[in-house]
């Protein structure tokens, strides 16, 4: 088991690794970030030019210029944002806790919902639930989440007027963008424990249980729902990731001031520092959270650790 811990440990901190270059690439690719500072700079002669070049590092060599963004960024160093002139990393900080919160309500709306219709749908295979569950299900990921945000917003802040349009306020200002962001990742999740749960349904055990006289709600959930949730667990890194990646569409359609909104701005201004903190932030906590779910699903299957 250790062995595999830190196997995928290695793994992770390569990958992280990874997508430092790019990002780091990217940022230079689109545009000298010299020409950037200067924009905000008006009449800057070649004098000035060379003072802001050393200033921000920007007079050394490319590899010299990584390992020391590498390097600070590892000490959650990010530099200074170029169009709010503070630290990207006090920005990030102040702006994450907003992100976290739609994030975690977005995934309790979708696990509240696709757990218990993916189970009531396997249970009762080609049943009308299961039927309406099918449906819910191919709705839901036709439904762009920035377009059904939109339909939301209409009914239920324009036209009823329940919540606010936009900004943060009271709760109800982030039921919206919670349920547009989640809504989505239930039906992926709820075809997923839909599958699952009739994959165990079929095995030898749990006929043998059933056999034995033990109550068919002991049998659906203490037997066949432990067994079928390895692939939901599973996936759920890649909602976390993906709920943090959609965000900036959501963020930016409700005006939300998490890192998805401060991403979009960051990226009109060509703010490099800030954007590439942001990337950063999004991709460690990626990776972290499927490194834990790899160390789970080894836990949860024995099988996995010696793949």
């Amino acid at each position: 088991m250790q062995r595999f811990i830190l196997f995928r440990f290695g793994q992770a901190i390569l990958a992280f690794f990874a997508v430092s270059i790019i990002v780091f690439g990217l940022a230079r690719i689109s545009g000298d970030p010299l020409d950037t500072l200067l924009s905000f700079e008006a009449g800057a002669d070649p004098e000035q030019r060379a003072k802001i070049a050393a200033y921000w590092g920007l007079d050394k060599s490319l590899p010299e210029q990584y390992f020391t963004f590498i390097w600070n960024a590892s000490h959650l160093d990010f530099g200074n944002s170029f169009k709010y002139r503070l630290a990207a990393a006090d920005l990030i900080k102040d702006r994450a806790p907003n992100t976290f919160m739609l994030a975690g309500l977005s995934i309790l709306v979708a696990t509240l919902i696709a757990l218990p219709i993916g189970v009531l749908s396997a249970v009762k295979k080609d049943s009308p639930l299961d039927y309406l569950g099918k449906i819910t299900a191919l709705i839901g990921q036709s439904a762009p989440p920035f377009w059904l945000g939109l339909l939301l917003m209409w009914i239920f802040a324009v036209k009823l007027g329940l919540v606010q349009t936009s900004g943060k306020g009271g709760f109800t200002s982030i039921i919206l963008p919670a349920i547009s962001l989640g809504l989505f990742w239930v039906a992926a999740l709820m075809r997923l424990v839909r599958s699952s749960m009739l994959d165990v349904l079929d095995s030898e055990y749990v006929k043998l249980a059933r056999i034995k006289g033990l109550a068919e709600w002991k049998v659906i959930w203490k037997h066949v729902f432990r067994n079928a949730a390895i692939a939901p667990l599973t996936f759920f890194g890649l909602i976390l990731g993906n709920l943090l990646l959609g965000s900036v569409s959501i963020e930016t359609v409700f005006q939300w001031p998490g890192l998805g909104f401060l991403a979009y701005e960051a990226v009109f201004a060509r703010d490099f520092p800030l954007v590439q903190g942001i990337v950063l932030v999004f991709s460690a906590i990626f990776i972290l959270v499927n490194f834990i779910v790899d160390v789970l699903y080894a836990y949860l299957d024995p099988r996995i650790r010696y793949e």
